[in-house]
């Protein structure tokens, strides 16, 4: 139940986003990364998006993406799916996301013919079996109703070798559920990280972006409730992964071989 609550509230606050950022100021609708290797500037990073960039490049960074082709489930807004194709130089890359408005927002908002979205289902891909080397997993699976149904779908779309890299956070509590889908899944564990520090190291330096984008986007009435989907410092979401309620995580795992 709780988690069909807390889909619900990100289904309308994604709707919101897309309907009221008439401007493409949001391209990036996730909580960040930072660290000290982070301080020096970086190919592709602007000083709006730094923050969730590097998030994408945590990940990214973590194979060789050039002359691959990348798949990434919940694409959202496409800024992070745009960002490594046009700097880790994958051969394809394709972006399945849920919400219909934001498919038509990146198709038109991107152009590269070798970057592609379209709607689907994380749980229900219409993807082909083994047409995949890498499926990105970015701060999208704390919605889906069937983690198991996502793993096997991602493991089935993988070619043998292939990898899913994955972050996002979940209760402390569902922790130990988490990681008994994924070693049921028959995907290789090769790293698992916690990255609530620099998870809360970038929430912190990108705090009064956020202000300032609630502030001019949302009616007062909402600023609370915004400022908290946001990650604010102060928020409850700030407070959770301070307090290691919330347990943000970067995993690296590979489809065997066989």
């Amino acid at each position: 139940m709780k988690l069909k609550i807390r889909d619900h509230l990100f289904r309308i606050w994604y709707w919101y986003v897309n309907k009221v950022d008439r401007k493409a100021e949001i391209l990036f609708m996730n909580y960040g990364f930072h660290n000290d290797k982070n301080n020096a500037d970086t190919v592709g990073y602007d000083d709006g998006n730094r923050f969730s960039i590097q998030l994408y490049d945590h990940l990214a960074t973590a194979i060789d993406l050039k002359g691959l082709d990348v798949v990434e489930i919940g694409s959202g807004r496409g800024g992070g799916l745009f960002h490594v194709k046009q700097t880790h130089a994958p051969a394809s890359a394709q972006g399945i996301e849920l919400d219909k408005r934001a498919v038509n927002f990146c198709n038109t908002h991107y152009k590269d013919g070798n970057l592609t979205f379209s709607q689907g289902d994380a749980q229900s891909l219409k993807l082909e079996d083994a047409s995949s080397d890498v499926v990105l997993n970015v701060e999208s699976s704390h919605r889906y109703q069937n983690m198991k149904a996502f793993l096997s779908e991602a493991t089935r779309i993988l070619r043998p070798g292939g990898h899913l890299l994955l972050t996002d956070f979940r209760y402390d509590y569902e922790m130990d559920d988490f990681k008994k889908y994924l070693l049921e899944s028959g995907l290789q564990i090769v790293k698992e990280q916690n990255i609530n520090n620099e998870v809360l190291a970038a929430l912190s330096l990108d705090d009064s972006r956020k202000r300032n984008l609630v502030k001019r986007l949302v009616p007062g009435f909402l600023h609370k409730v915004a400022l908290n989907f946001a990650g604010t410092v102060g928020s409850q979401t700030y407070n959770h992964f301070e307090s290691g309620k919330y347990v943000y995580f970067s995993y690296i795992l590979q489809k065997t071989e066989n």
